[in-house]
């Protein structure tokens, strides 16, 4: 569901990150959403990209995100903070939610790198509104570049959050190992942030012994370091078409110039919005939306970049 907004605030929230305050263009109330969500914008130079939400889910007249102005720019963090202005029309997706907060668990770890403090600091607002019990791990370069800083340190939860910065520490980092030592088999963790953090985060988890189940990450890119892309044909399983996937082009885009349109959005993996059934063949998962416990069933793929393991695949269309 796409909706028409109006950008209603935009400001300076750390070095090269703005805050936009997004409202319904015809003023009604927003739809609900809970702390971990994110929302589609659909941006004048026609881009799609992801932004979680980061005000209170009780204020239902304003969608709040914040978005780092990032070097090299595809267009999306460049186009917002350098050609959206308060008053321009843009077009959202309602909320989407696909890292919430577990119920139940008896204490939370958050951790955030970076920008990836905007889902994060939804979920500790959310855990404090509880009463919960609850730790936020914030890493960052220098605190001038720590978006929400001052909403941090003046919150009711101030001496549950550490703000970790590498400069000031002479370049060392967060002591992982020991933030982590004597895993709870009732806790949960999170963590967002830059791929590298967020590994480093798990690796260090699991090297304790923490439950993978209990380890839930938000990405904000697709990883870069993957294997060669092979060609392979897709089988269409409702006419028996072949469409050939050269090893350049996305299975989204050939689907495309056969006149085969898959809904999508981000086109990267993140969103989930493309996922296809598959009824034939294995899947080279290159997404970062499906969990473990979904890629190894093997039936579905997000086809704006995933691939085929063999030389072919028969998706459900």
């Amino acid at each position: 569901m796409r909706l028409a907004a109006v950008v209603a605030g935009k400001r300076a929230e750390a070095e090269d990150v703005c805050v936009f305050e997004l409202a319904a263009e015809d003023g009604r109330r927003l739809p609900a959403f809970r702390a971990g969500a994110h929302i589609d914008l659909h941006l004048p130079n026609g881009l799609v990209r992801q932004y979680s939400l980061c005000g209170d889910p009780r204020e239902r007249r304003r969608y709040r995100i914040a978005v780092l102005k990032t070097a090299p720019s595809r267009g999306g963090s460049r186009a917002l903070h350098e050609d959206v202005k308060v008053g321009d029309r843009i077009g959202i997706s309602a909320p989407k939610n696909h890292f919430e907060l577990k119920a139940g668990a008896r204490r939370t770890l958050l951790f955030a790198g970076g920008i990836g403090i905007t889902p994060i600091i939804a979920m500790a607002d959310a855990l404090a509104r509880r009463g919960a019990e609850f730790e936020l791990h914030y890493c960052v370069r220098t605190r001038r570049r720590a978006a929400f800083a001052q909403r941090l340190t003046q919150s009711g939860y101030a001496r549950r959050v550490h703000f970790h910065e590498s400069e000031a520490a002479g370049g060392k980092r967060l002591d992982l190992p020991a933030v982590l030592a004597d895993p709870d088999p009732h806790a949960c963790l999170y963590v967002c942030g830059p791929a590298g953090f967020m590994d480093a985060v798990r690796d260090a988890a699991l090297a304790q012994g923490w439950d993978p189940s209990r380890i839930r990450r938000e990405y904000f890119a697709v990883a870069a370091d993957l294997p060669p892309a092979r060609p392979f044909d897709i089988r269409i399983a409702s006419s028996g078409r072949v469409v050939h996937v050269p090893a350049h082009q996305s299975a989204l885009d050939a689907l495309a110039c056969h006149g085969i349109h898959v809904p999508s959005a981000c086109r990267q993996g993140l969103c989930g919005s493309c996922l296809t059934p598959v009824l034939a063949g294995e899947p080279e998962h290159r997404d970062l939306f499906l969990d473990e416990a979904r890629r190894a069933r093997m039936d579905c793929m997000a086809p704006c970049c995933s691939r085929a393991r063999g030389p072919s695949l028969t998706l459900d269309l």
